[in-house]
């Protein structure tokens, strides 16, 4: 509980990526491992392991939009009258403006703002969320869905333009004026890639409606012809109207660190146990109480319980008097908030042999153990991890919900990718999940204490093994996991078979794995290729790689690009039903 008081303590201040109290909270965790004894395992001879990530955005100062129209220019205020949204590509474009509905493809629902419709070299204005018809559960005017579709996403509504050669895309909320109804989003707080590739902004609807009425139109009709005819309303702006536009948004990078110690065993095998210790600062686009961004979400079950198990199974490990078979390294992850980068960089760059690692133990969100009840996934990566889990949980009473897979939004998953098994220790979703309400108070100490005994006994459990572990696929049911989208992109769509690669490239999305039988294996893609093209389209990122396998189906036949060894390959991957 020392552990979990200073590391979620207000001082902190949410220990977000880039911020100093992240390293402080490094430092900290550092003086633990050598206060126990460890042996340094990260480079130079010292703990920590320091990686570059990109924490944050800002608004530079060469925003500027200027609008030409027969009765005079008009230039808009940046912060009033438009905004950038954040992962907006930066430049400046020059040109006419077409009006391209909600900038959505839709063909579960018939409908396409696109459909013949070129928008190549043109600015397209969109209108903000989705035709009300999309979330009919019947198609018949019966009760609607509350959740808004994927073609609401801002992203999808980038990637739309962008794909059809569009060169920069003007978002307008056209729900009607006044408090609610023409807000500018707050810059910085829109889930997305590092970069679109496309200019984007959100202008103000009082704005728009002056560009509309040289053309007769106006939002409200707009939004009415669509609904009531269910079917686009796309068209040119008059030619008379002209945009000049130029975004500059500026990415913030930071160093961060990766904490790592090691305990000899009496072989060179060991066993991994590791936590990330980073959580969301003061919110941000990760905040699930968006109203109190700005406050400390002080990350106390997430994951300052994790970190604290970590720092006392290795307080316990090192003060026993013979050494273990196997010895165990102990990694404390940070940027797994923002993408299992930390993890990522580690098995990309691992301080010990890879090859050595025998299992991965990861522990998120530990500290709230109700009713003796605990979630532990990945046990079909090794054959023993059933057996091994059930025989300790019996001993000490705990009822085990288990899952198989090894897919959920946590640190494991970058080392099942690497075919090490992992076992990832969960108490559960709550409430204060992330929210600045996730305090130290909340903790049940007593509790997490006999998960660390647990974890001890399978560790030791894996040691009196005759024979190394062998990995073993995971199943593709989808196991028991934090909801946040850390791996945005799985789940979507007919099958492909690659596993993400989540550290950062600066083009594409890089495999970590290609699953045997997949689609993408039988195409001869294979671990370390990155996807860079789909059917023509770049592929950036991501969301890029996400939205591209929804709007596909199973038999389709698709003609992928990969950078492998920095040569591009093409290959014919035909899509399949998921497993």
């Amino acid at each position: 509980m020392e552990h979990v008081r200073f590391l979620a303590s207000p001082e902190m201040r949410g220990r977000g990526a880039g911020m100093p109290e992240l390293d402080s909270a490094a430092q900290y965790i550092a003086a633990r491992f050598r206060a126990a004894g460890l042996q340094p395992a990260g480079e130079d001879g010292g703990f920590l392991q320091p990686f570059e990530l990109t924490t944050d955005a800002d608004m530079g100062e060469g925003n500027a939009m200027c609008v030409d129209r027969p009765r005079g220019a008009e230039d808009l205020e940046v912060g009033k009258d438009y905004v950038p949204i954040n992962f907006s590509a930066s430049g400046k474009v020059e040109g006419e403006v077409v009006f391209a509905g909600y900038g959505a493809t839709a063909e579960e629902f018939g409908y396409d703002d696109y459909f013949h419709f070129d928008v190549r070299g043109k600015i397209v204005l969109v209108l903000r969320y989705e035709p009300d018809f999309f979330r009919e559960r019947d198609g018949e005017g019966g009760e609607r869905g509350r959740r808004l579709t994927r073609h609401s996403h801002l992203i999808a509504k980038a990637i739309q333009a962008r794909n059809r050669g569009a060169k920069a895309v003007l978002l307008v909320d056209g729900r009607g004026r006044g408090r609610r109804g023409d807000r500018l989003i707050r810059f910085g707080s829109v889930s997305g890639p590092t970069d679109a590739g496309i200019p984007m902004v959100q202008v103000k609807s009082d704005v728009v409606e002056r560009w509309l009425r040289g053309s007769g139109r106006s939002l409200r009709l707009l939004r009415r012809d669509i609904e009531t005819s269910r079917k686009p309303q796309s068209f040119a702006l008059a030619s008379s109207l002209r945009v000049g536009l130029a975004v500059d948004v500026r990415h913030r990078r930071a160093t961060v660190s990766n904490v790592a110690a090691y305990l000899p065993g009496e072989t060179g095998g060991y066993v991994v146990f590791g936590a990330h210790y980073d959580h969301l600062g003061l919110g941000g686009q990760g905040s699930l109480a968006p109203s109190r961004v700005g406050e400390i979400h002080h990350g106390a079950d997430d994951n300052a319980s994790g970190v604290a198990a970590v720092l006392e199974l290795a307080a316990r490990l090192s003060s026993r008097r013979q050494p273990s078979r196997l010895g165990a390294l102990f990694l404390a992850f940070a940027g797994e908030e923002i993408g299992l980068l930390g993890s990522s960089h580690w098995v990309d760059n691992p301080t010990l042999p890879l090859e050595d690692a025998v299992a991965m133990l990861n522990f998120d969100m530990v500290g709230r153990i109700e009713d003796s009840k605990l979630y532990v996934g990945g046990i079909g990566t090794a054959e023993p991890f059933e057996d091994l889990v059930g025989q300790a949980a019996a001993r000490r009473d705990l009822r085990v919900d288990t899952s198989r897979s090894a897919n959920s939004s946590s640190d494991h998953t970058s080392f099942a990718a690497r075919k090490i098994p992992v076992l990832f220790f969960f108490s559960g979703l709550h409430s204060d999940y992330h929210k600045p309400s996730d305090t130290a108070d909340k903790i049940d100490g007593e509790a997490a204490i006999g998960l660390v005994a647990l974890a001890e006994e399978i560790a030791d459990g894996l040691a009196s093994l005759p024979e190394r572990l062998a990995f073993v696929e995971p199943s593709p049911e989808s196991g028991r996991g934090r909801p946040g989208g850390d791996g945005a992109g799985s789940g979507y769509g007919p099958w492909f078979g690659s596993v993400p690669d989540f550290g950062e490239v600066p083009e594409g999305v890089k495999f970590a794995d290609v699953r045997p039988g997949s689609p993408a294996a039988e195409a001869g893609l294979r671990a370390g290729d990155i996807l860079t093209g789909w059917n023509g389209a770049p592929i950036a990122n991501l969301y890029d790689f996400t939205y591209a396998l929804r709007e596909s189906e199973a038999g389709d036949v698709v003609r992928v690009l990969v950078l492998r060894d920095g040569k591009e390959l093409a290959a014919q991957v035909e899509l399949a039903e998921r497993p």
